[in-house]
């Protein structure tokens, strides 16, 4: 590594710690009803958009009937983007005139975009038009990460309030979110990535003549509208096939660091977002620092990992599938972000990293992607093993667990454990009937543990709704559409639907003050614990299934065999 290079990571983390807590105030100024710079703005249309929808803003809910708004609310979400795709070729805006998407792949895609999953077994600028882009993948990438937010609004105050079953209202929490959160944040990077040179028009396709001769069809479209919140709300679908290594989604330098920041801006501040609304900051910032210790420790295995020597590759730094134009530490922050993010998008192939470089990429989402994570979804599931770690931790020392004053019983346990159950049910299953049947091994790249690590891969993406692959696995078959569908609508509603029972039941209970025999769980023992039960959890879970890919992997190629 150069000094450039380590300048590079050391302005990524300084910008992220330093926005934390400047964006994370102006969000629970937001979602508390407070005044902000915003509602001058947009206050006009989120009083429309009650009326529209004939919804009593001040009017809230039990947990239940939260749930079941937000789960029709995404369901119509879900029928609509399959819709428009089934009917492309008679829809406007489709100047490159493409069909009509498959149905296997139009429900993989419907199901992906409405999950905040963003899984892509297609190549964009060849599936699908103009407007199934904007009018159904743009418009889901907002409300799919509204969705998340409002799970973490609902979690809060079911943490935060006491003796009561209201959670405020779903459609207020969304509307909030996407007006003046994620709608002002994609504008303003919208507008910075179309002056570094992201594509945004409605042009044709044009063919043009290269240098050798042959014809080469250059694609347009409305990229950097799209790039913006795909980035800022931990979405990551490619309007492009090759996603952010695409030069029409990321040409320079400034782009993919402005993109990466994204990645984990709204993540990274709704911890702050989170202390603010219980009570107490220092709740926040523990959590934020269990994260970025995780992060930075991923990374950290990363580059040594791409930097090390091997003989087998001549004792040099691995730049295979990586852009020359951003290197190996600019990717490797990216797939480390990423993966850890919920996001999905790319700027380097991941098929094409170490296997230890790959291993911690598919670890970040297999954790349950709870290291900043998802926006919402991130934090949400952090609280889980929050919980989790109450528990243990109240068993060991012989003291009731309690969280905020709220004692951790029964139910928020066995839910807790249902919540981080259903994805790993998914990875490991799933994998497992991939690897033994034909269906799943037809469409492997490679032979081997990297064979297995695809596959591997591509249901732990699934399942922790991240939408990043492997890219050596051919995915648009009616095996994996199928599949990997069922899979992140598990990996989903699996653990949104008790996150929400675990508020409900929260907030029916009463505050027990402070006092000398209170467990502390915003302190650095506390944050020690933390990380010790996700890293347990994750290791016992899932390190059977990484030995047979990544991990015998790095030590076959440390020995010279290659797959």
């Amino acid at each position: 590594m150069t000094i450039l290079e380590i300048i590079q990571i050391l302005i990524f983390f300084s910008l992220l710690i330093g926005l934390t807590p400047i964006l994370g105030k102006y969000m629970a100024n937001v979602f508390t009803g407070n005044r902000h710079f915003m509602l001058p703005v947009f206050g006009w249309l989120e009083r429309l958009a009650y009326r529209f929808i004939k919804v009593d803003p001040n009017e809230e809910t039990n947990w239940k009937s939260y749930a079941f708004g937000l789960l029709m609310f995404n369901l119509t979400g879900f029928l609509f983007v399959f819709l428009i795709q089934l009917f492309q070729a008679v829809l406007p805006l489709n100047p490159a005139h493409l069909s009509n998407v498959s149905w296997h792949s139009a429900f993989n895609t419907a199901v992906s975009f409405m999950t905040n999953t963003n899984w892509q077994g297609y190549a964009g600028e060849t599936t699908l038009s103009y407007f199934v882009q904007m009018v159904g993948l743009t418009v889901q990438n907002f409300v799919s990460a509204a969705t998340g937010i409002a799970v973490l609004l609902a979690l809060i105050k079911g943490i935060s309030r006491k003796t009561t079953d209201k959670l405020g209202n779903f459609w207020v929490d969304l509307t909030r979110s996407t007006l003046y959160v994620l709608l002002p944040l994609s504008i303003v990077l919208a507008v910075l990535l179309v002056g570094q040179g992201v594509v945004q028009n409605f042009n044709s396709y044009e063919t043009i003549q290269t240098l050798q001769g042959a014809e080469q069809v250059i694609p347009s479209g409305p990229a950097a509208s799209q790039i913006a919140i795909k980035q800022m709300g931990t979405n990551g679908g490619g309007f492009f096939n090759a996603n952010s290594a695409h030069p029409f989604e990321n040409p320079t330098p400034f782009s993919n660091l402005l993109e990466m920041l994204a990645i984990l801006l709204i993540p990274a501040s709704l911890t702050f977002t989170y202390g603010k609304m219980v009570g107490s900051t220092r709740q926040g910032w523990t959590i934020f620092t269990a994260m970025i210790i995780l992060l930075i420790s991923g990374l950290a295995i990363s580059l040594y990992a791409e930097y090390a020597s091997n003989p087998v590759f001549g004792h040099l730094s691995l730049m295979e599938g990586k852009e020359t134009r951003f290197g190996i530490t600019n990717s490797l922050i990216w797939s480390t972000s990423t993966t850890a993010a919920s996001n999905g998008s790319v700027n380097a192939m991941h098929d094409s990293l170490s296997p230890l470089s790959g291993m911690i990429a598919m670890i970040n989402i297999m954790l349950g992607e709870v290291v900043f994570g998802g926006v919402g979804a991130g934090l949400y599931g952090m609280v889980i093993f929050v919980i989790l770690t109450v528990f243990i931790a109240g068993l060991m020392v012989g003291r009731t667990p309690e969280y905020m004053g709220k004692k951790i019983e029964a139910f928020e346990v066995k839910m807790a454990i249902i919540a981080v159950l259903a994805p790993s049910f998914v990875i490991l299953i799933f994998s497992a009937w991939a690897s033994v049947s034909q269906m799943g091994l037809s469409s492997l790249n490679n032979s081997g543990p990297h064979g297995f690590s695809e596959i591997l891969y591509a249901f732990s993406s699934a399942a922790g709704n991240n939408g990043s692959a492997f890219a050596g696995l051919n995915a648009n078959t009616v095996f994996y559409n199928l599949t990997l569908g069922i899979g992140m609508l598990i990996g989903r509603f699996g653990v949104i639907i008790p996150v929400l029972a675990i508020a409900g039941s929260m907030g029916r209970k009463k505050i027990t003050p402070l006092s000398a025999g209170t467990f502390r769980t915003d302190n650095w023992l506390f944050i020690g614990l933390l990380i010790g039960v996700i890293l347990i959890v994750g290791g016992l879970t899932f390190f059977p299934a990484l030995s047979l890919g990544p991990i015998v992997e790095q030590l076959l190629l440390n020995n010279g065999i290659t797959f």
